[in-house]
């Protein structure tokens, strides 16, 4: 969630001022100002006049290996070192809908549904943003329907490798549909927000409460995850033996 925020805008801090480096030793080469200059495609030209230019290979060339034609003063080079520490936390936002259907017989989970709409500020790769949140979707949903660190009486962990430790496969995860929306941030340079986290945070409560609204019927109280099939079917049990549950089809929405 950091690495666009923070690296990014300090990454976009140092670019900057490599920018304006090459745009001072451009304008001393060109005698123009470097505030009538601007750069295209590789090129530095003065602005009105395309004819007047340099390259960038020019201007590398100048900073690196001939100092004299820099500007007075000037350190040999095209680098930047600069820090950014953000005045405040870049929040994101987002949403995420689970629709589910719960079969009563077997305590089993299927997804009908899922959107997930976030708002991630600028997005510097779009594609690179929509894995993160289908990956976080994926980690929620195995939070909330498998993954469990469990002990015996003895306190000794029942799980002890991947092939005891419950996770869902692309079998089990459902396509969301993903929207975003495009707030950039006011407080970081390039209007980046975090999104890390954003699939897997809120994707547990929303998978949970479609659970207990399909077992709503039930009385149901979700209180602890994940909500395996022998955890809703204990749910459904109790409720039968209470008397609290209402008529309920044959699978429960």
């Amino acid at each position: 969630s950091r690495s666009a925020a923070v690296g990014g805008a300090a990454v976009m801090k140092a670019a900057g001022t490599v920018r304006r480096k090459v745009l001072e030793i451009a304008s001393h080469m060109l005698e123009a100002a470097a505030g009538d200059l601007e750069i295209n495609a590789g090129v530095i030209s003065i602005a009105g006049s395309p004819d007047r230019y340099v390259t960038m290979a020019d201007v590398g060339r100048a900073a690196y290996l001939r100092p004299a034609d820099l500007p007075d003063g000037m350190d040999p080079g095209l680098e930047a070192i600069e820090v950014f520490d953000p005045p405040q936390m870049a929040w994101p936002y987002g949403i995420n809908v689970a629709v589910v259907e719960v079969d009563r017989e077997t305590g089993e989970v299927t997804f009908l549904d899922y959107v997930y709409v976030h708002d991630t500020g600028t997005q510097l790769n779009p594609l690179i943003v929509e894995g993160q949140i289908h990956g976080g979707i994926a980690q929620g949903i195995g939070m909330a329907l498998y993954e469990e660190l469990s002990y015996d009486e003895d306190a000794q962990p029942r799980v002890g490798t991947f092939l005891d430790y419950l996770l869902p496969t692309a079998l089990e995860i459902p396509r969301p549909r993903v929207d975003h929306l495009v707030t950039p941030s006011p407080i970081i340079p390039g209007g980046m927000k975090g999104v890390g986290e954003a699939g897997a945070i809120g994707s547990p409560a929303a998978v949970t409460a479609a659970i207990e609204d399909a077992l709503r019927p039930f009385g149901a109280t979700i209180t602890r995850l994940p909500v395996t099939p022998q955890a809703i079917l204990e749910l459904i049990s109790s409720a039968e033996r209470t008397g609290t549950s209402t008529l309920v089809p044959e699978a429960a929405r």
